[in-house]
């Protein structure tokens, strides 16, 4: 077995089972905790939990104009990233032909140029999540290893995946042999190390966010806080 096949089989398998029963467990740990019961009576007009919850989610996808226009920064370069990257992962033919092979579910896919203007502006917006992690006296000073972990682990794939291209995508995929093996290998690795740590570090964000934002809005409306 050479490279290549280990990563597009063995290390596939494997980094998706962790993935998957990973998030699971993180999941079923956080759903499994034990809830103390409010027995204070609610504000009148207090809304429900459900819509003290989505209220709360829905207002945390924008700063409030009191942050400042540091916050509105750093939010609009969060949209560009994760709308940038769900493109680049779900518009790109290869992306899309990989995930027809695991799953069987495929769909049209995006021209190439809009692949390579996300995957640029995705790129940016990450370096300048790190110089404001690096430069802002705040968030230099709750960082840990895990926010750098995670985002040199998320930072990886874009680069080793923008590498290995070097040709439209319809090339590539009217091809029936593999010419950047080796590049391709450590793009596929890459993305399997990201896909093991998901679980783990604070990629898991990604499900959280919807839980602790609930919570939070839960609590705040019950007690008549206006979010």
């Amino acid at each position: 077995m050479d490279f290549l096949n280990f990563a597009r089989g063995p290390a596939l398998s494997f980094a998706l089972v962790v993935f998957v029963l990973g998030t699971l467990w993180r999941l079923g740990g956080i759903l499994r905790r034990p809830r103390m019961r409010d027995l204070s009576p609610p504000r009148p007009g207090a809304p429900s939990n459900l819509t003290g919850a989505l209220r709360a989610i829905v207002r945390g996808m924008w700063p409030r104009r009191e942050f400042g226009q540091a916050a509105l920064v750093t939010s609009i370069n969060g949209y560009v990233f994760h709308i940038g990257l769900a493109l680049v992962f779900f518009g790109y033919a290869p992306h899309i032909a990989l995930i027809r092979r695991i799953t069987g579910l495929s769909w049209p896919a995006l021209p190439d140029m809009v692949m390579y203007l996300a995957a640029g502006a995705t790129i940016v917006s990450l370096l300048l999540a790190l110089l404001f992690r690096l430069t802002d006296p705040v968030l230099r000073r709750i960082s840990n290893a895990d926010d750098m972990i995670t985002w040199t682990i998320t930072f990886l794939p874009l680069v080793t995946g923008m590498a290995v291209v070097g040709e439209p995508s319809a090339a590539i995929l009217a091809r029936d042999h593999v010419i950047y093996a080796g590049p391709l290998a450590v793009h596929l690795l890459t993305l399997e190390l990201l896909l093991i740590w998901f679980p783990f570090g604070k990629l898991m964000h990604a499900f959280l966010f919807v839980f602790s934002r609930g919570a939070t809005g839960v609590r705040f409306s019950h007690r008549g806080v206006k979010l």
